[in-house]
């Protein structure tokens, strides 16, 4: 729920575009508050959550019809924040991952493990149910897979500052990759975009995108930083 006023966001959007306008073989999706999609172009949008109905009686709630009438092209989904403070279960956010595919928006799934299911030895085992329950019933019929996005986002690493190691990160792009060959193909799962979300910021990104399979970064608290989210963009560009 950043920044607190429309002014505010204007300024750091507006700021965001003029630095990367110029960054070539880099895609920036900039995802506000809903309140906020209606004053931004120039840039690809995304949105942070959506429900699942393209309408009816559901007061307080943003179909992913509205979202898609805003220009908007994609959707984060099952983000920890979301599954902790809205309590969303994986059947929720299976309901809205098909609902923005049978729209035609990009989901971006969010799957990770807490703190207490990685020192458990569960992580593995958690990506597995969040993956497995998150695409409960998408084919991959006419490419259709090819639209999602997976965002491993390990819970314990948001907003404290302790990062994943690039070790690590890269050994849990691989373990999604191998579930997702399970669950679908190899082939699908070699191209399928893979991003990393987790304490990012302008000193630490490049070592994120070296890691071999990994597509790109979702980018949390260093997004309020125009130059600090500048540089990120510009270590993914050429």
């Amino acid at each position: 729920m950043n920044p607190e006023s429309a002014q505010k966001a204007t300024e750091l959007f507006e700021a965001v575009k003029n630095g990367v306008i110029d960054t070539k073989n880099v895609e920036v999706v900039i995802c506000p508050p809903f309140v906020y999609l209606p004053l931004f172009s120039g840039l690809t949008l995304g949105a942070q959550n959506v429900f699942f109905k393209e309408k009816g009686a559901f007061t307080g709630e943003v179909s992913p019809v509205m979202l898609k009438d805003l220009k908007v092209q994609y959707v984060i989904i099952g983000h920890s924040e979301a599954r902790k403070h809205l309590n969303e279960t994986d059947e929720i956010i299976n309901k809205k991952v098909k609902e923005c595919l049978l729209v035609g928006l990009t989901p971006i799934l969010c799957i990770g493990e807490t703190i207490e299911e990685k020192e458990s030895g569960r992580k593995e085992e958690v990506l597995k149910k969040q993956i497995t329950e998150g695409l409960a019933g998408v084919s991959n019929v006419n490419g259709q897979m090819s639209n999602v996005i997976i965002a491993y986002e390990p819970v314990w690493a948001i907003g404290t500052g302790h990062s994943c190691s690039s070790e690590e990160t890269q050994e849990m792009v691989s373990a999604i990759r191998e579930i997702i060959t399970d669950l679908y193909e190899k082939e699908l799962s070699d191209t399928m975009r893979i991003l990393y979300g987790g304490s990012v910021d302008s000193k630490n990104s490049n070592s994120y995108l070296a890691i071999s399979g990994l597509s790109g970064l979702l980018i949390g608290s260093d997004s309020l930083d125009a130059q600090d989210f500048i540089k990120i963009v510009a270590s993914a560009g050429i």
